[in-house]
């Protein structure tokens, strides 16, 4: 009897020896089979490996690695794997030096094959001197394990809680105020919502902190109004973390994986907290967007300021300006400064902010990028330097067209997605301006993210 003929390159199931020649923007290791890819897991380019073929498709493959048979210069020993079966830390098998050499090809990939920009100077990437314990913000979903309420983080690809006291990227001081207001809510038989179920009261805790202030801020998302016990365990919390400036119930009814709710009760202090960066004092409320990483902010908004180049004669407008933190490092060096956001909580921190570090040349507006700049376009609207910091999905065309039309002299594009940024760079490219310079910092040690400045002029 004949053998049979496998349906692709490889069967499901049967092992394979390959060496791995690159990684997906995924870290993923790819082997090729008779010109059949696959992605490992786990492997690292140069490293000859044995995997099982688990998957397969027409077009391509999936592999579990089962041994590593020549080992990459660039692997180190894991912390644990539970980081990597939570997707915590996907990266922790790298060295810290492969790492940012990963991210910084990322970004040059990305702006070379989409962009069709290859001359484009990418700079090594702006990492961090200790790559550990740098988030300072916490968002924890919690369960019922064992008849007690428990935090932790989900398994990959699922909402199966692993129970986790030590996050190895966050604040230490954050993973010790988890553990603090987990056994209080414990103590008062305080229950964890059942999504499936749909009883139960928190559904997750978030912690705050302040990086050179220390101050605390801790919201407890509730799936209704009424949280037994308020005042003794509000005032424990006091008590058992000092520093703790304020605390939040945000209220989230609704069946979603969205974390946060409309509505929030203050339980004490008010809704915000203070962190300092480059020298200016920052007031954040609880809804609002703060970068996590505030060593790499303070670099990352360099790199702003030195690619806008700024005269005291410029006019600067900072789309997708959150709390105003680039538009007041910016007001420093321009005449005005214009801040855009659609989040309105947002709008009045960063005038709050505004006001707190005496800066008069920096105006914020309430509303959609995409919407407001096309209005400004046909007011004709001066602007000399755009800056933009949109979400992962990228600028809309509405908002490219307004910025061609407006015709600045420098825009800068701070991009948390080598994807979407390359793919709006090949935009202004075809439509007048030049790509002069790429750089990639690394606000997320141990992950797959990068964030990357692009600087581009009118031709």
């Amino acid at each position: 009897m004949a053998k049979r003929k496998p349906k692709y390159a490889v069967d499901k199931n049967k092992s394979y020896e390959a060496e791995v020649i690159d990684l997906t923007y995924e870290g993923m290791g790819v082997v090729k089979i008779d010109n059949y890819p696959l992605f490992i897991e786990g492997a690292l380019t140069g490293e000859n490996i044995r995997f099982k073929v688990i998957k397969t498709n027409k077009n391509f493959g999936y592999g579990r690695l089962e041994e590593i048979l020549t080992e990459s210069p660039d692997r180190v020993e894991i912390e644990n794997k539970i980081y990597s079966n939570t997707g915590t830390m996907p990266l922790q098998h790298m060295t810290y030096e492969a790492q940012l050499k990963f991210k910084q090809d990322q970004v040059s990939n990305n702006l070379q094959r989409t962009a069709k920009i290859i001359d484009i100077p990418v700079y090594e990437t702006l990492g961090m001197d200790e790559p550990y314990g740098y988030r300072n913000k916490a968002q924890i979903p919690v369960q019922m394990v064992d008849g007690a309420l428990e935090t932790g983080t989900y398994r990959q690809r699922s909402h199966d809680l692993i129970p986790l006291e030590d996050f190895k990227i966050q604040d230490p001081e954050i993973d010790r105020a988890i553990v603090i207001v987990r056994n209080i809510l414990r103590k008062y038989q305080i229950e964890a919502y059942d999504e499936v179920a749909l009883t139960g009261l928190i559904r997750h805790l978030i912690i705050r902190r302040g990086y050179y202030t220390g101050e605390l801020m801790v919201v407890l998302v509730t799936n209704g109004s009424h949280l037994p016990h308020q005042e003794e365990i509000v005032d424990e919390i006091i008590e058992a973390l000092p520093d703790t400036v304020s605390v939040m119930q945000n209220i989230n009814d609704k069946n979603t994986n969205v974390i946060l709710g409309r509505k929030s009760h203050v339980l004490y202090g008010e809704d915000k907290y203070r962190d300092r960066l480059l020298d200016f004092t920052f007031e954040i409320s609880h809804q609002s967007f703060y970068q996590v990483n505030p060593i790499q902010t303070e670099k990352l908004y360099q790199t702003v300021i030195d690619y806008a180049d700024l005269t005291e004669d410029d006019v600067v407008v900072d789309a997708y300006c959150g709390i105003g933190t680039i538009s007041l490092a910016l007001s420093r060096h321009a005449k005005q400064v214009y801040g855009i956001e659609i989040v309105e909580d947002a709008v009045q921190n960063a005038e709050r902010n505004a006001a707190i570090n005496q800066v008069d040349n920096a105006k914020f507006f309430v509303g959609a990028s995409e919407e407001i700049l096309p209005q400004w376009a046909e007011e004709g609207r001066q602007v000399d330097v755009l800056v933009v910091d949109p979400p992962r999905k990228g600028l809309e065309e509405d908002f490219i067209e307004a910025s061609l039309i407006m015709a600045p002299e420098r825009i800068v594009y701070v991009s948390c997605n080598p994807a979407t940024l390359a793919r709006d760079v090949k935009y202004f490219t075809e439509n007048g301006y030049q790509a002069v310079k790429a750089q990639p910092v690394d606000m997320f040690p141990q992950t797959l993210h990068v964030e990357s400045v692009v600087l581009m002029t009118k031709e």
